[in-house]
């Protein structure tokens, strides 16, 4: 009979984050830390800035709640010690980083620029910008200058919360990433202060500093505003949006004894019964279009009258409308709160919605392009699950634009690793999620062994099989002879090997 000793205590070199390394050179391959130092983004003395952004984008992923889980993680993870040796992390220096009053705006706005500098992160003509908001609740205070008293449509109840205002890229190959945010304040009387649309207006007019060639911009039925089309027209930018019940849109017709012009009003629900009976004829199954010509909107524009005075008038504006069906929409049903201002509501019957669009002259763009706004919905649900959006319990607001700068930059680095992994797959069922990435890869088990051989040390990562999906990521990003963040590439015969052992 074979004896049971009683189980000996080691300080295994365990790690939770064995995919920190590859974090670690897409971070270095956007020169992040370049990007933070240019932004005023640094300390005096004590550990370097951009060590804690990173630990702090490497706690995002790790889906820390606090930042006393991200420096219990740092202390205790064997891969995150060697990585920020011979720094020693502490919560309380985290945290009176976080709460500086850095320009997160400006390094914002550098990682954009940045990300247009590489081939496959630039925007090109055609790509897609979605704009939207979100709820970021903080169920922990109240009565903050920076948080607001919303309704949360999942929870179905009123939150103290962060609304902010997004833009996402969206690629025609497939690459997706986050480019700004906003936080909008509710002002205490209505009408005053910047509203959502200035707030999109300012981003917009960012992107255009690093961004010329010409973008569509994909946004929900909250977002018509007409004055808002003209800007973005007038600054290079194709738009496309669904139709309210209340839209007036309107038909040209021509008088059969006259041949005079007139526009008669129409309503978007009348457009979509005219085409229902057609579209339901179309694909058994599928999202489905319908183009209807010769539609209008009147739209304002500024002009001067007989006595030298600046007013506004209406003109009629040839507008694409398309009808479909099966859109891929998380419509949620009409709440009380919906309903303060009436119209509000879309315009649908059975089903069918009808899209609206300055490109009158490429409807099947029209469809592909809002089919593509469903991915910045996509991206908040990952960052809420996997990536500790709502995580951010501060009650400094420099805090949160910090936290949410950061996991931008997370998410950008996801998103890179993600449309490289599912680069080469022949279908939709192939690939991975970002979840089974972020949980197989990124935020995994392994073992750390450190030894020298001839002079030199080397760091071996012990990995469990499944990491073997991944072989494209390490094969690709991962390090060969540094593991920590530095300035520069130290000199040969000076630095660790970190062979590929996963």
């Amino acid at each position: 009979m074979s004896a049971l000793q009683k189980p000996k205590f080691k300080d295994l070199n365990h790690s939770e984050c064995a995919g920190a390394p590859i974090l670690k050179s897409l971070w270095e391959r956007f020169d992040f830390s370049l990007l933070l130092a240019q932004s005023g983004i640094m300390k005096r003395n004590g550990t370097p800035s951009w060590l804690i952004c990173f630990l702090y984008v490497v706690g995002l992923v790790a889906n820390c709640s606090s930042v006393t889980q991200i420096a219990q993680l740092a202390d205790k993870d064997a891969l995150l010690k060697r990585m920020f040796q011979p720094w020693k992390l502490a919560q309380y220096t985290l945290s009176r980083f976080l709460t500086k009053g850095f320009a997160w705006t400006t390094f914002g706005k550098k990682r954009v620029e940045r990300l247009q500098q590489d081939p496959v992160t630039a925007l090109t003509d055609g790509d897609v910008v979605n704009l939207d908001d979100t709820h970021s609740a903080h169920p922990f205070a109240k009565l903050l200058p920076f948080l607001c008293w919303l309704y949360d449509h999942s929870a179905k109840v009123y939150v103290w919360a962060t609304n902010l205002v997004v833009l996402q890229a969206v690629r025609k190959s497939g690459l997706e990433y986050p480019l700004f945010f906003r936080i909008w304040h509710k002002p205490e009387t209505k009408g005053e202060g910047l509203t959502k649309i200035d707030l999109a207006k300012q981003m917009l007019l960012m992107l255009r500093e690093s961004v010329s060639c010409r973008l569509w911009v994909a946004m929900d039925r909250w977002y018509l505003c007409k004055h808002f089309f003209s800007f973005l027209e007038e600054n290079n930018f194709d738009w496309v949006t669904k139709a309210k019940r209340n839209t007036a849109l309107f038909r040209k017709v021509i008088e059969p004894g006259t041949r005079r012009e007139r526009y008669v009003p129409l309503t978007p629900v009348m457009l979509i019964r005219e085409v229902f009976k057609e579209l339901l004829g179309g694909e058994a199954s599928g999202l489905t279009s319908i183009s209807i010509p010769d539609i209008y909107m009147k739209r304002p524009y500024a002009t001067v009258n007989r006595k030298g005075n600046q007013v506004t008038k209406q003109r009629y504006v040839l507008v694409a409308a398309v009808v479909a069906i099966r859109l891929k929409e998380d419509d949620q049903p009409i709440t009380d709160a919906d309903q303060e201002e009436k119209g509000e509501e879309p315009a649908t019957y059975k089903g069918a919605y009808l899209l609206i669009s300055n490109r009158h002259d490429a409807p099947k763009d029209v469809v592909q392009t809002y089919a593509k706004r469903w991915r910045i919905e996509v991206f908040f649900r990952s960052a809420k699950q996997e990536l500790a959006f709502e995580k951010c319990h501060s009650e400094y607001e420099a805090h949160h634009h910090a936290h949410f700068e950061l996991l931008f930059v997370a998410e950008t680095l996801l998103a890179i690793a993600l449309f490289e992994l599912n680069k080469e797959k022949t279908s939709d069922d192939e690939g991975y999620t970002h979840g089974e990435m972020v949980r197989g890869l990124f935020h995994t088990r392994c073992q750390v062994r450190v030894n020298n051989r001839k002079g030199i040390q080397r760091i071996t990562i012990d990995c469990d099989t499944q990491v073997q999906q991944f072989a494209r990521l390490i094969e690709l990003f991962w390090p060969e002879h540094y593991l920590v963040l530095l300035w520069v590439i130290p000199k040969p015969g000076n630095y660790q090997l970190l062979p590929r052992t996963a």
